[in-house]
This record gives C-alpha cells, structure tokens and sequence, in this order.
C-alpha cells in the first residue's frame, strides 16, 4: 500500500471523525453569544446592561441572583436559576448586573453566554465546548419557552439532570421567560392524552422547571415600586425635575402604556431625558 493511498484514507477517517472542537479563548471579552453553525463563541464588545442599583422593586430577586452567582463565581457549589414571571420586570437585566458585579468584586471571574431560545437544543454542544475552558460561565437563555412539538425541552432537561457526563463544574445556567412551567397548557394535554402513562408524561412536562435548583418569581410592581423605580433613574442621571412632577408625569405615561413594569419606567427617563435635554450614558 503506497503513501498516497494511506494520506487519502487518513484525510477520509479524519472527516468521518473531525477532531474534537478546541476549548475557547474566554480571556478577550466578558460576554459572547453561542453561534451554533460555526461552532463558536462570538465576543460582545460592550454588553447592553442596567447597574445593579438601578433595579427597584426586586430586592428579594437581586439578592438570591447575586448570592447564587457570587458562589459560582468563587468557586463554590450553586444553582441553576429560572427566572420566570410578569413582562419588563428586569429577569435578564437582573442576570446581567449579577454577572457584572461579580465581576467587579472578582475580577476577570466569570464569562456570560448568551444561547438564543433556538439554539437550545445545540445546548450540550456548548457545554463541551466550555467543559475544559479554565474561566467560569454563565450560560444565559433569554424568553425560554416551549411550544406544542417542540423536543428541545427533553434535552434541556436531560442536561439540568446532568446526563451521563454531567454538567460541568465550571458552568451554570440562567434561564428567563414569562411562563411558569415552560410550557403551554395544551402541550401538556397533548402530553396526556398520547403517553402510555399519562401521569408520568405530565409530570416529566410539568417538572422541567423543578430541575432548576432556584426558581424565582416576578411580579408586576404596584404604583410605589414603579415610583422607586422612576426616581432611582432620575436620581443617578440627575434630571431637573420635581418630586411632584416627576410623579405626575410617570403616573400618566403608565396609565398609557397599560403597564408599570421595570421596562416601562425606563422608556418613561428615555421620554423625559429628551424632553429636558439630557444625555443617559448608555450603561443603563
């Protein structure tokens, strides 16, 4: 058997058996985002965030998201969070400043990677990927939810389970959506009505939430808290308006927008900012 013939049959096996993906540089940035096709880690220059001290109205939230991360960040055992509830409450502006406050006490601790809600089932996939890498992560799915014949759940929840290899000790994962369980309720009742065993099949449905060790509820703020909120972000941007005023006009600007939510409050400083011509930093 010549060369040749030995160099092409090893080019054939190697394609047949690509080498393993190499571990990623996770020292040139402190944010990326999973692109699945390319089977790599895209760096994110300048992360989109809102200062930790700027979230009013989630004080419960913001310390059971910051305690989890701070362990992880140390080194010590934590949990898998879900974040669910009400719309524009701050689930994943939360995840984001506990990750950069981390970071701010622990320099350099812990990389965030976003995974987008599509790409969830390339999940494990980018757990090998990260499994050897020497920096932590936070794994981040933002409006994680599942639809009717939708799979990707089974794998979600085979890798909150661990799997046969487990989750890797140096990665965590943050999810955030609006539904409770992940799922529709008819997805569930389908669930019932095909499954030998109907009572397990809703069960294991219901309980891909249980597999997150925290489990943390959001719920739309009354009109105090989206007052705390609005004068939090008037305070730090230092805008020329009245305690009286300010109220007023906040009021008003919920009363059209049907909503009072972390979110709204928010768009509310962008309109007044304009109005009184002030710049924001684009930190918040």
């Amino acid at each position: 058997m010549n060369d040749d013939l030995l160099r092409r049959i090893a080019e054939a096996l190697e394609r047949l058996a690509p080498p393993p993906p190499a571990t990623p540089d996770l020292t040139g940035a402190d944010a990326f985002v999973w692109h699945p096709a390319q089977g790599q880690l895209g760096p994110v220059g300048r992360v989109s965030r809102v200062a930790l001290e700027l979230l009013k109205g989630v004080e419960p939230q913001k310390q059971l998201v910051l305690e989890n991360t701070l362990r992880f960040a140390r080194g010590l055992p934590a949990n898998n969070a879900m974040l669910w509830g009400a719309r524009g409450m701050g689930k994943s502006s939360l995840v984001k400043a506990a990750h950069a406050e981390a970071n701010r006490q622990l320099p350099g601790s812990l990389a965030l990677i976003e995974i987008h809600r599509e790409d969830i089932g390339t999940l494990p996939e980018l757990l090998n990927l990260l499994r050897d890498s020497p920096r932590r992560s936070v794994i981040l799915c933002d409006d994680l939810s599942f639809e009717k014949g939708d799979g990707d759940y089974k794998a979600l929840k085979s890798v909150l389970d661990g799997g046969i290899e487990g989750r890797p000790d140096n990665v965590i994962f943050y999810a955030t959506s609006n539904r409770r369980h992940l799922m529709p309720r008819e997805m569930i009742d389908n669930e019932r009505s095909t499954a030998i065993n109907p009572g397990e099949a809703v069960e294991e449905a219901v309980s891909l939430s249980d597999r997150f060790g925290l489990w943390i509820g959001f719920h739309n703020s009354d009109q105090q808290q989206f007052f705390a909120m609005v004068e939090g972000y008037a305070a730090v941007y230092e805008l020329p308006v009245s305690a009286e005023d300010l109220r007023t006009a906040a009021l008003e600007w919920s009363m059209t927008r049907g909503s009072r939510s972390g979110r709204v409050a928010w768009q509310f400083i962008q309109d007044l900012a304009g109005r009184l011509g002030v710049r924001l930093t684009s930190g918040a």
